[in-house]
């Protein structure tokens, strides 16, 4: 085959797409303090970031980063398993752990990496697996990954959970439980205690993605912890790229599970280690969030405080979606806000089931009570039509 039949099946693919509305395109962002962006010239306010809690423009995580890129350099080198462990990657980990309460912890470069690498360690041919159908793609395709049998349940259906594991349990050896806790397009919440309770029930594990509960919930620790005891949940998966500020992803558990990890995950194994400048700065992020809970509240009462203006149900998490079904309204939509000065990106399939497509709508401490009425009133129009 000729260069010219590779394109050819490019341009066939983008014209599809773009038939669909469903092509995207990279557009230059600069982001600032305050959740201000400059974004082609024009600058918004953006209600489209996960930095929940403005750390990656936050002086103390800037400054960390810089000095440990001068003394480390500005890259690992290698995997952590060659040359690759600096030193603070352990400063990390442990404190990873004692957040959210856990023997020990293993960083990954990116939550990605992290869902992709954990499930297939533990799970395999012969296993069950039960997820939620909402879940994110990286836990979609570790659970792929596995060769293992798959079996969605209902979205945050306990019931459906509870009929698919008295059904199928008995016919595998091992079985794992996975949900988003705080679900990345939906902004709702994982019923994680009666999970953790049905996995404890039929021998299962339960894995949950805090992706969007770390430093949100739980006074920072997470949606495990928002209860007056915490949830068992032997495997608790996160990143540190969104109210952490910096990047990377992790799996917390217990010191054989993360030895087991470590020798085994192949995008632990096989991936060049986080810079030090990026470890730093997640290590500081992490710093703040322990010792300013009420800063780890203010994003759920922005968007709390945009739900009540609007009427709409009242928000759980840091994030509240606009259903608005077809791609084309999601983008006029997007565009209307834009010129208001609001960046709200829409979210198109396959990020969400077709026919949902939305603006999805993320607060943060970043954003002042002014930032959060202007823009409910900016959404109000597009809010009359549904």
């Amino acid at each position: 085959m000729s260069l010219k039949t590779l394109e050819q099946l490019a341009d066939n693919k983008l014209r599809e797409l773009g038939a669909l509305e469903l092509k995207r395109k990279l557009r230059i962002t600069e982001r600032k303090a305050f959740a201000r962006t400059l974004q082609e010239e024009k600058r918004l306010v953006s209600f489209s970031c996960n930095d929940y809690l403005g750390l990656s423009t936050h002086k103390e995580v800037i400054e960390a980063s810089v000095k440990a890129t001068r003394q480390h350099g500005t890259g690992a080198g290698a995997s952590r398993l060659i040359t690759g462990n600096h030193p603070l990657f352990q400063t990390l980990e442990k404190r990873l752990a004692r957040l959210k309460n856990t023997d020990d912890s293993v960083v990954f470069g990116s939550g990605y990496l992290a869902g992709i690498g954990v499930i297939p360690t533990l799970i395999g041919p012969d296993d069950l697996i039960l997820i939620d159908e909402l879940s994110h793609s990286c836990l979609k395709t570790g659970a792929k990954l596995t060769g293992g049998r798959i079996l969605n349940f209902k979205h945050n259906n306990v019931l459906h959970t509870e009929e698919l594991l008295r059904n199928y349990r008995r016919k595998h050896r091992y079985c794992l439980l996975i949900t988003e806790s705080v679900f990345s397009m939906e902004g709702d919440l994982a019923p994680l205690s009666e999970l953790s309770k049905l996995a404890i029930q039929f021998d299962g594990w339960l894995m949950s993605d805090d992706a969007h509960g770390l430093g949100v919930l739980g006074h920072g620790r997470g949606s495990g912890f928002t209860q007056k005891d915490p949830i068992t949940i032997p495997l608790q998966m996160g990143t540190l790229s969104k109210a952490a500020g910096a990047y990377g992803g992790f799996i917390c558990a217990s010191h054989q599970v993360t030895n087991l990890i470590r020798n085994r995950a192949r995008t632990f194994v096989y991936t060049t280690g986080l810079p030090a400048g990026t470890v730093a700065a997640a290590i500081k992020a992490l710093e703040i969030i322990e010792r300013n809970p009420i800063l780890t509240t203010l994003p759920v009462k922005r968007a709390q405080l945009f739900t009540d203006e609007l009427g709409l149900p009242q928000a759980k998490s840091a994030i509240v979606p606009i259903i608005l079904h077809t791609p084309e309204r999601a983008l006029m939509a997007s565009q209307s806000l834009e010129k208001k000065g609001f960046l709200v990106t829409a979210i198109r399939p396959p990020s969400v089931p077709r026919g949902t497509a939305r603006l999805r709508c993320a607060f943060s401490a970043a954003h002042s009570e002014k930032d959060v009425l202007e823009f409910a009133s900016a959404m109000r129009p597009l809010l009359k039509p549904l």
